[in-house]
This record gives structure tokens, C-alpha cells and sequence, in this order.
């Protein structure tokens, strides 16, 4: 029996994409990673991977983009924190139907980012594994200024992992992860930096004439195989490179949303 993957507040839980064209953007990403969709409200898919939920696309007016859910216990409270923290709720707390309450917030520096209250849907139910979402990371002009906003807010560390660079963490979260989902994490890991069981995102330095953003990340099996469907299916391969654990590319798909393609290349030590 599958357990469900549930988020503890503070922890980075969902994506979504939204699009001027959703079918089209189905078409995109179904084939890329091999999704299913579900039409759970009007104009919003859910899509799932070996039958479990792993992202969704949402219709919308304007710029394409990929936006970070994170989990949070009370909506309404948070978003008065992220007020009171300098930041701005964009779109109040409601409900998203039976799934759970949403709310659409911008830190001080410009990135958006949205909370989600879960009720029936917890979040991401496939993570880390070829086709799915693997990580977040926050791109941002100031490090220590975005810390000082997130932090009080949903209880973040930052932590510096070798070759991979600025980390955030929710202290207790492998915790978590050991005593649900996934017993092995911590024997799994016990080669990797400390407290890498508690990562759910990193901080990147925003690139010259780029505005603040979360940008998102997803796992593939072969980063030349992926990244040569997404150009076949009409994206676009902005860049690409390689670190101590990834090989990467950086992809614009065909209505303009950016992602990150990548594949897991541990060190031997891993």
C-alpha cells in the first residue's frame, strides 16, 4: 500500500505551470515526462506519473510560468506574516476546492511564491524520480535579505553544500521523511553533507538583468536524451552545463516558462 507524502509546515510541497494555451501545454509536458492529466477544476490538470500526482497546469493570461507551492499549517496566518514580514499576499487565502487553501504571496525582493493549506491533496506525491519534480530553488539579488524574510516565516536554515552551494532547510524534515515515506533516507544518505535529509530548496544568485523568482527543477534519466525531446516538441535549450552532482539543462518551453532538466551524477562517495 502506497503511504501518502505529506509536507510539514515550511516545506516546499507543489508546482504548477500556468499557460495561455493548455492543451497545448499538456501536449508539452505529457509527452516530455510522460504525464497523465485529470481536469480537477475548470482549466486546471492534475498530472501524474505511475498513477500518483506530480505537478499540474493551470490556464492563465500573460507570461508562462512555473510557480513553488509551499506547506503551510494555517493560510490565513501566514499570509499576515508575510505581510508583516515586508512582503506582499497578491491573491488572499481561498479555497481550491476539497484539495485545500490557497494563497499567492511575492517576498520583498519580487518572487513569487504561493501557500498552500493541504486538506485533500498534500502535495507532490512522486518526487525525485525521472519525470517529476526534484527541487526549487529561490533566485534572488540578496541571499541574506531573502533569509531574513523566509526564515520567520517558515522556519528555513541556510547552509552551504559543497558543489552545490547555498541550501535551505526545514531542521526535522528527513525526520519526518524517515518516519513516513521513506524509512532508508538517512542510512541511504549517511555519506552525503549533514543535514541534507532536511534540504527542500536552495538560493541562488539572480543572473544580471533577471528578476528575483522560484525556479524549478525536474528529474530526468538522461539529460541529452531529455533535452533533445524537449527542443523535438518546440522548447527551447537555454543552456546547459554539468556540477559535482547534476548534469543540467536549462529549458524554455514553447509559451516562454523556464525548468531545469537534471540528472543525478553523485560523487563516488555518495
Amino acid at each position: 500500500m502506497t503511504v501518502t507524502r505529506t509536507y510539514p509546515h515550511g516545506v516546499t510541497c507543489w508546482v504548477d505551470v500556468t499557460q495561455p494555451d493548455l492543451p497545448a501545454a499538456a501536449r508539452f509536458y505529457g509527452e516530455l515526462f510522460g504525464w497523465a492529466f485529470t481536469e480537477v477544476a475548470p482549466q486546471y490538470r492534475i498530472a501524474s506519473l505511475e498513477g500518483r500526482d506530480v505537478a499540474a497546469i493551470g490556464a492563465a493570461t500573460g507570461v508562462a510560468a512555473w510557480h513553488t507551492y509551499v506547506a503551510v499549517d494555517d493560510a490565513d496566518t501566514s499570509a499576515a506574516a508575510v505581510v508583516a514580514g515586508g512582503g506582499t499576499v497578491e491573491e488572499p487565502p481561498a479555497e481550491a476546492g476539497p484539495g485545500g487553501r490557497i494563497a499567492a504571496c511575492t517576498d520583498p525582493a519580487g518572487a513569487r511564491f504561493r501557500l498552500w493549506q493541504a486538506r485533500r491533496r498534500p502535495g507532490a506525491q512522486l518526487v525525485n524520480a525521472p519525470g517529476t519534480w526534484n527541487f526549487s530553488d529561490l533566485h534572488t539579488p540578496d541571499g541574506d535579505a531573502a533569509l531574513a524574510f523566509y526564515a520567520p516565516l517558515f522556519g528555513w536554515k541556510a547552509v552551504d553544500v559543497p558543489g552545490a552551494g547555498a541550501m535551505l532547510q526545514v531542521p526535522g524534515y528527513g525526520d519526518h521523511l524517515a518516519a513516513t515515506v521513506d524509512p532508508d533516507i538517512h542510512q541511504r544518505q549517511a555519506s552525503a553533507p549533514p543535514g541534507f535529509a532536511d534540504v527542500i530548496g536552495g538560493v541562488v544568485p539572480v543572473a544580471a538583468g533577471e528578476a528575483a523568482h522560484w525556479h524549478v527543477t525536474f528529474s530526468v534519466a538522461d539529460r541529452d536524451g531529455s533535452a533533445a525531446e524537449a527542443e523535438r516538441l518546440g522548447g527551447t535549450i537555454v543552456a546547459a552545463g554539468e556540477n559535482l552532482w547534476t548534469r543540467h539543462a536549462l529549458v524554455r518551453d514553447p509559451q516562454g516558462a523556464r525548468f531545469t532538466l537534471s540528472q543525478f551524477t553523485p560523487p563516488d562517495s555518495w
